[in-house]
């Protein structure tokens, strides 16, 4: 049983926002204010965590918005956010350093950077400057966020090698609120994700807090050949795999089926410790 669990803490959820027109999975877009307030204040009464905000998709095929579309949209859900809710964590899905900076001026907790740290120097100086926390995501893109593909050697030795030189490299910069994130489905084959999934503790020798979002992800759908809308079972048995695992953060889109995984793995851990 050992070898097999490794959570002895709460597994903190984060609910996904989408604010653009055209991310993978359709209902989780919103559209104007209506939509954005209504779905934020559901997950935070269905009880997630943490809100997570982001203005531009990056699912394979995307279109990249300019930086005065993603900042209106962001900004602008950030504002309308914290009329609400001015004490929930809020963490903005951002891979640019002004969106980051604007978003940490308006009170923002964690910038989730799906790039890696693309745009270097001048997003971490922000999130130094603010202390933030970061999460620093495990993913090859161009400059535009949009994932390249990638073949790798050993893909978990080649990760670790990764994340060790990134969190030097915040370090730095005087950051030590680093959230690691595998980057499920980011320059990642669908054979590199199981194999990233069955290896997660590999991700703990650092003591950072381990993300891990798989929520509705072709790694999912196209395995279990059904639609994002029909991933939620097989998101749950991924979430269960992950908690066990030790993952701190489960980003979702399903707020009460993420919660349940939690409470039962705590449950059967609470039986190991007796």
């Amino acid at each position: 049983m050992d070898t097999l669990f490794d959570i002895r803490h709460r597994c903190d959820i984060m609910g996904i926002i989408n604010i653009t027109p055209d991310s993978f999975y359709p209902y989780s877009r919103c559209h104007n204010d209506s939509d954005i307030s209504g779905r934020i204040k559901q997950m935070l009464t269905d009880g997630a965590d943490i809100i997570d905000l982001g203005g531009m998709s990056t699912r394979p095929g995307c279109t990249p918005v300019s930086e005065k579309e993603e900042y209106d949209r962001v900004i602008g859900a950030i504002k309308l956010m914290r009329k609400f809710s001015p004490d929930t964590i809020l963490s903005v899905d951002t891979f640019r350093h002004s969106i980051a900076e604007a978003a940490c001026d308006s009170r923002c907790d964690i910038i989730n950077d799906i790039s890696g740290g693309i745009e270097g120097e001048k997003m971490f100086e922000i999130v130094a400057k603010h202390k933030t926390r970061y999460v620093l995501t495990h993913s090859y893109c161009d400059k535009n966020g949009i994932m390249q593909p990638h073949i790798y050697g050993d893909i978990i030795d080649e990760m670790c090698e990764f994340f060790e030189s990134k969190i030097k490299l915040l370090n730095s910069f005087g950051i030590e609120g680093i959230i690691i994130d595998p980057g499920f489905g980011f320059s990642k084959s669908m054979e590199d994700n199981y194999k990233v999934m069955a290896n997660l503790k590999a991700f703990k020798q650092w003591n950072y807090p381990l993300l891990v979002g798989i929520s509705r992800k072709s790694m999912i759908f196209r395995l279990l050949d059904c639609s994002p809308d029909q991933a939620l079972n097989g998101t749950t048995v991924l979430n269960t795999i992950a908690i066990m695992q030790g993952a701190d953060i489960l980003r979702v889109h399903d707020i009460i089926p993420a919660m349940e995984a939690r409470t039962i793995c705590e449950a059967i851990v609470d039986t190991v410790d007796k």
